[in-house]
């Protein structure tokens, strides 16, 4: 069996270059491959093109990537909690192609699935579908979409084994599965990392042959975007 086990991020991230084009998995905060993207920061790379939901917020996530300005264009379906985002995208300094939600999900998944490209209904008749081919299916329109073509995908799983085989966990199961095998070369960072056979096969969601690296995180924060609680009586 292939181990695709690797010490460290810095083994992980060999090959990143500036100007590639990166898929990050994750919802708002959740799920997020905090120790690849820590990574990214520390080796200054730049002109990327970040394939994400959102931009996670100012001093967390992908908001360190563009508060280094290393980050050339947004591919996203919500700019959110992060103002250095917005400030960034209303004043032209950055690229922002907002997608979506339905659509980017999907576009990471027809890349996995290696499908150029499909119709939706999503986006016909908005700025969305504006000079993209539509068709008439059934008696409604739909614009044509084309798949992700990225260098890199990072996701972050809560466990994984050394043959690349992933488990998510709760609502961290979000973009992180559809992302793997979406791009050239897909980098896992885990939780816990067991070793091959230890995971129960009925219990796993994404299969090793879509990861081509995989590495034990740390120190992870699992920051909430806004935390809200009730006021004690």
């Amino acid at each position: 069996m292939i181990n695709k086990k690797v010490p460290s991020a810095t083994e992980a991230l060999q090959g990143v270059r500036d100007g590639m084009t990166l898929m990050l998995g994750g919802f708002g905060l959740c799920g997020i491959p905090e120790n690849s993207i820590n990574r990214l920061v520390e080796l200054g790379v730049k002109e990327l093109t970040c394939i994400s939901n959102n931009a996670g917020v100012d001093d967390f996530g992908l908001g360190l990537l563009l508060q280094k300005r290393q980050i050339k264009k947004m591919i996203s379906s919500y700019v959110g909690e992060n103002d250095e985002f917005e400030r960034q995208m209303l004043s032209g300094e950055l690229e922002v192609d907002l997608v979506p939600q339905g659509s980017l999900a999907e576009r990471c998944r027809a890349a996995q699935a290696g499908i150029p490209a499909f119709f939706t209904p999503a986006g016909y008749g908005t700025e969305v579908g504006e000079g993209k081919e539509s068709r008439d299916f059934n008696g409604k329109m739909h614009i044509l979409e084309h798949a992700f073509e990225a260098d890199f995908a990072f996701v972050k799983a809560w466990k994984g084994d050394e043959a690349g085989n992933l488990v998510f966990k709760g609502t961290a199961r979000n973009f992180n599965p559809v992302m793997c095998g979406a791009a050239k070369i897909t980098v896992a960072e885990v939780e816990e990392l067991v070793p091959a056979g230890e995971l129960d096969p009925n219990s796993i969601h994404i299969p090793g042959i879509f990861v081509q690296r995989i590495y034990q995180g740390a120190a992870y924060e699992k920051r909430i975007e806004q935390r809200t609680v009730r006021k004690r009586q």
